[in-house]
Protein backbone atom coordinates (compact mmCIF):
# COMPACT_ATOMS: atom_id res chain seq x y z
CA UNK A 1 0.00 0.00 0.00
CA UNK A 2 1.26 3.47 -0.81
CA UNK A 3 1.86 6.10 1.85
CA UNK A 4 -0.96 8.23 0.50
CA UNK A 5 -3.42 5.33 0.58
CA UNK A 6 -2.48 4.36 4.12
CA UNK A 7 -2.85 7.93 5.32
CA UNK A 8 -6.23 8.28 3.65
CA UNK A 9 -7.71 5.06 5.06
CA UNK A 10 -5.69 4.01 8.13
CA UNK A 11 -8.43 1.80 9.55
CA UNK A 12 -8.52 -0.45 6.48
CA UNK A 13 -5.85 -2.64 8.07
CA UNK A 14 -7.79 -5.49 9.73
CA UNK A 15 -4.79 -7.78 10.08
CA UNK A 16 -2.95 -5.28 12.28
CA UNK A 17 -5.32 -5.93 15.18
CA UNK A 18 -4.15 -9.55 15.22
CA UNK A 19 -0.51 -8.76 14.43
CA UNK A 20 2.31 -8.69 16.97
CA UNK A 21 3.80 -5.41 18.13
CA UNK A 22 6.89 -6.09 16.03
CA UNK A 23 4.78 -6.76 12.94
CA UNK A 24 2.88 -3.51 13.48
CA UNK A 25 6.14 -1.57 13.68
CA UNK A 26 7.49 -3.25 10.55
CA UNK A 27 4.27 -2.43 8.70
CA UNK A 28 4.63 1.22 9.70
CA UNK A 29 8.29 1.32 8.65
CA UNK A 30 7.56 -0.38 5.32
CA UNK A 31 4.56 1.85 4.62
CA UNK A 32 5.88 5.26 5.63
CA UNK A 33 9.67 4.92 5.50
CA UNK A 34 11.45 8.20 6.24
CA UNK A 35 8.11 9.94 6.88
CA UNK A 36 7.65 7.99 10.13
CA UNK A 37 8.52 9.33 13.60
CA UNK A 38 8.38 7.94 17.12
CA UNK A 39 7.39 10.03 20.12
CA UNK A 40 8.47 9.52 23.70
CA UNK A 41 7.78 11.23 27.02
CA UNK A 42 10.55 9.27 28.76
CA UNK A 43 7.87 8.11 31.17
CA UNK A 44 7.75 5.11 33.47
CA UNK A 45 7.75 2.42 30.76
CA UNK A 46 9.12 4.39 27.80
CA UNK A 47 12.11 2.10 27.42
CA UNK A 48 9.79 -0.56 25.96
CA UNK A 49 8.67 1.41 22.90
CA UNK A 50 12.09 2.96 22.39
CA UNK A 51 13.77 -0.44 22.41
CA UNK A 52 11.05 -2.19 20.38
CA UNK A 53 11.03 0.39 17.59
CA UNK A 54 14.75 1.14 17.34
CA UNK A 55 15.56 -2.57 17.06
CA UNK A 56 13.67 -2.43 13.76
CA UNK A 57 14.37 1.17 12.70
CA UNK A 58 17.57 2.36 14.46
CA UNK A 59 17.64 5.77 12.76
CA UNK A 60 14.00 6.73 13.25
CA UNK A 61 13.59 10.30 14.55
CA UNK A 62 12.53 10.15 18.20
CA UNK A 63 10.50 13.25 19.07
CA UNK A 64 10.65 14.42 22.68
CA UNK A 65 8.38 17.31 23.66
CA UNK A 66 10.10 19.04 26.58
CA UNK A 67 7.38 21.12 28.23
CA UNK A 68 9.76 22.77 30.69
CA UNK A 69 7.81 21.21 33.57
CA UNK A 70 9.36 17.75 33.70
CA UNK A 71 10.86 16.09 36.77
CA UNK A 72 14.68 16.29 37.10
CA UNK A 73 14.65 12.49 37.11
CA UNK A 74 12.98 12.51 33.70
CA UNK A 75 15.81 14.50 32.14
CA UNK A 76 18.38 12.12 33.61
CA UNK A 77 16.37 9.10 32.44
CA UNK A 78 16.18 10.62 28.96
CA UNK A 79 19.94 11.04 28.88
CA UNK A 80 20.48 7.45 30.04
CA UNK A 81 18.18 5.93 27.41
CA UNK A 82 19.43 8.19 24.62
CA UNK A 83 22.99 7.02 25.20
CA UNK A 84 22.15 3.37 25.83
CA UNK A 85 19.84 2.94 22.82
CA UNK A 86 21.72 5.41 20.59
CA UNK A 87 18.52 7.32 19.89
CA UNK A 88 18.18 9.78 17.04
CA UNK A 89 16.61 12.21 19.51
CA UNK A 90 14.85 15.36 18.33
CA UNK A 91 13.90 17.58 21.27
CA UNK A 92 11.24 20.25 20.80
CA UNK A 93 10.49 22.97 23.33
CA UNK A 94 7.68 25.54 23.54
CA UNK A 95 8.51 28.86 21.87
CA UNK A 96 8.05 30.53 25.27
CA UNK A 97 9.80 29.52 28.49
CA UNK A 98 7.82 28.31 31.49
CA UNK A 99 8.91 31.36 33.51
CA UNK A 100 7.84 33.83 30.84
CA UNK A 101 4.55 32.06 30.24
CA UNK A 102 3.70 32.19 33.95
CA UNK A 103 4.69 35.85 34.18
CA UNK A 104 2.40 36.77 31.28
CA UNK A 105 -0.49 34.36 31.75
CA UNK A 106 -0.21 32.95 35.26
CA UNK A 107 0.00 29.26 36.11
CA UNK A 108 -2.07 27.97 33.22
CA UNK A 109 -1.56 24.41 34.37
CA UNK A 110 -3.78 25.17 37.37
CA UNK A 111 -6.74 25.97 35.10
CA UNK A 112 -9.96 23.99 35.25
CA UNK A 113 -10.54 21.36 32.58
CA UNK A 114 -12.13 22.49 29.32
CA UNK A 115 -11.42 26.18 29.83
CA UNK A 116 -9.65 28.65 27.57
CA UNK A 117 -6.72 28.75 29.98
CA UNK A 118 -6.27 25.00 29.91
CA UNK A 119 -6.54 25.01 26.12
CA UNK A 120 -3.86 27.69 25.88
CA UNK A 121 -1.56 25.63 28.09
CA UNK A 122 -1.97 22.49 25.99
CA UNK A 123 -1.51 24.42 22.76
CA UNK A 124 1.62 26.21 24.00
CA UNK A 125 3.56 23.39 25.65
CA UNK A 126 2.36 20.34 23.71
CA UNK A 127 0.58 20.86 20.41
CA UNK A 128 2.60 23.67 18.89
CA UNK A 129 5.96 21.94 19.51
CA UNK A 130 4.55 18.70 18.06
CA UNK A 131 3.18 20.55 15.04
CA UNK A 132 6.62 22.04 14.50
CA UNK A 133 8.27 18.63 14.80
CA UNK A 134 5.91 17.10 12.25
CA UNK A 135 6.49 19.93 9.78
CA UNK A 136 10.27 20.03 10.17
CA UNK A 137 10.65 16.24 9.98
CA UNK A 138 8.08 16.03 7.15
CA UNK A 139 6.30 13.27 9.03
CA UNK A 140 3.20 11.55 7.71
CA UNK A 141 2.91 8.95 10.46
CA UNK A 142 3.63 8.71 14.16
CA UNK A 143 4.38 5.70 16.37
CA UNK A 144 3.07 6.18 19.92
CA UNK A 145 3.14 3.97 23.01
CA UNK A 146 -0.47 4.41 24.14
CA UNK A 147 -2.21 1.35 25.63
CA UNK A 148 -5.88 0.58 26.17
CA UNK A 149 -5.26 -0.49 29.75
CA UNK A 150 -3.91 2.92 30.77
CA UNK A 151 -7.13 4.93 30.88
CA UNK A 152 -10.85 4.93 30.13
CA UNK A 153 -10.16 7.44 27.35
CA UNK A 154 -8.04 4.79 25.59
CA UNK A 155 -10.18 1.66 26.00
CA UNK A 156 -11.38 1.69 22.37
CA UNK A 157 -8.13 2.90 20.83
CA UNK A 158 -7.42 1.22 17.46
CA UNK A 159 -4.02 0.02 16.32
CA UNK A 160 -4.06 2.62 13.54
CA UNK A 161 -6.02 5.86 13.48
CA UNK A 162 -6.08 9.22 11.74
CA UNK A 163 -5.56 12.16 14.12
CA UNK A 164 -6.10 15.43 12.34
CA UNK A 165 -3.73 15.16 9.35
CA UNK A 166 -1.35 12.47 10.55
CA UNK A 167 -1.63 8.69 10.83
CA UNK A 168 -0.95 7.27 14.29
CA UNK A 169 0.16 3.71 14.95
CA UNK A 170 -0.05 2.15 18.43
CA UNK A 171 2.07 -1.04 18.34
CA UNK A 172 1.58 -2.00 22.00
CA UNK A 173 -2.01 -0.80 22.35
CA UNK A 174 -3.21 -4.22 23.57
CA UNK A 175 -0.30 -4.93 25.94
CA UNK A 176 -0.99 -5.39 29.64
CA UNK A 177 1.20 -4.18 32.48
CA UNK A 178 2.38 -7.77 32.83
CA UNK A 179 3.47 -7.86 29.18
CA UNK A 180 5.35 -4.60 29.67
CA UNK A 181 7.08 -6.00 32.74
CA UNK A 182 8.10 -9.18 30.91
CA UNK A 183 9.57 -7.18 28.04
CA UNK A 184 11.57 -4.97 30.39
CA UNK A 185 12.93 -8.02 32.19
CA UNK A 186 13.72 -9.90 28.96
CA UNK A 187 15.87 -7.08 27.63
CA UNK A 188 17.15 -5.79 30.98
CA UNK A 189 15.59 -2.37 30.43
CA UNK A 190 15.03 0.19 33.20
CA UNK A 191 11.88 1.77 34.53
CA UNK A 192 11.81 5.52 35.13
CA UNK A 193 13.59 6.12 38.49
CA UNK A 194 10.41 7.56 40.07
CA UNK A 195 8.73 4.16 39.77
CA UNK A 196 10.52 3.08 42.94
CA UNK A 197 9.00 6.07 44.75
CA UNK A 198 5.43 5.03 44.00
CA UNK A 199 4.79 6.67 40.62
CA UNK A 200 3.15 4.50 37.96
CA UNK A 201 2.83 7.22 35.32
CA UNK A 202 4.99 10.32 34.95
CA UNK A 203 4.39 13.54 33.03
CA UNK A 204 4.75 17.16 34.12
CA UNK A 205 5.58 17.48 37.81
CA UNK A 206 2.53 19.65 38.52
CA UNK A 207 0.02 17.10 37.21
CA UNK A 208 1.58 13.83 38.35
CA UNK A 209 0.78 12.08 41.64
CA UNK A 210 2.00 8.95 43.36
CA UNK A 211 -0.32 5.97 43.32
CA UNK A 212 -2.20 5.87 46.61
CA UNK A 213 -4.66 3.28 47.94
CA UNK A 214 -7.95 3.47 46.08
CA UNK A 215 -6.45 5.27 43.05
CA UNK A 216 -6.17 4.00 39.50
CA UNK A 217 -3.27 4.75 37.17
CA UNK A 218 -5.58 7.22 35.44
CA UNK A 219 -6.08 9.13 38.70
CA UNK A 220 -2.35 9.76 39.09
CA UNK A 221 -2.28 12.06 36.06
CA UNK A 222 -4.69 14.76 37.18
CA UNK A 223 -7.78 12.53 37.02
CA UNK A 224 -9.77 11.33 34.03
CA UNK A 225 -10.66 14.84 32.89
CA UNK A 226 -7.01 15.70 32.29
CA UNK A 227 -5.54 12.32 31.39
CA UNK A 228 -5.03 13.37 27.76
CA UNK A 229 -2.48 16.16 27.63
CA UNK A 230 -3.47 17.46 24.21
CA UNK A 231 -1.17 15.45 21.98
CA UNK A 232 -3.54 12.51 21.90
CA UNK A 233 -6.86 14.32 21.60
CA UNK A 234 -8.33 13.89 18.09
CA UNK A 235 -10.16 17.20 18.41
CA UNK A 236 -7.05 19.08 19.47
CA UNK A 237 -6.22 22.35 17.74
CA UNK A 238 -2.78 21.20 16.65
CA UNK A 239 -2.61 20.42 12.93
CA UNK A 240 0.01 17.64 13.14
CA UNK A 241 0.54 18.16 9.44
CA UNK A 242 3.34 18.80 6.97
Amino acid sequence: MSTAAAAAAPNDQPDLEKASAEERVRWAVDTFGERLVLTTSFGIQSAVMLHLVTRIAPEIPVVFIDTGYLFPETYRFAQELTERLKLNLKTYNPTISAARMEALHGKLWEAEADTAQEELYKLTVKREPMDRAVRELRAEAWLAGLRREQASTREALPVVQKQNKITKIHPIVDWSNQTIYRYLKQYDLPYHPLFDQGYVSVGDWHSTKKLEPGMTEEDTRGGAAKRECGLHEPSGRGDFSI
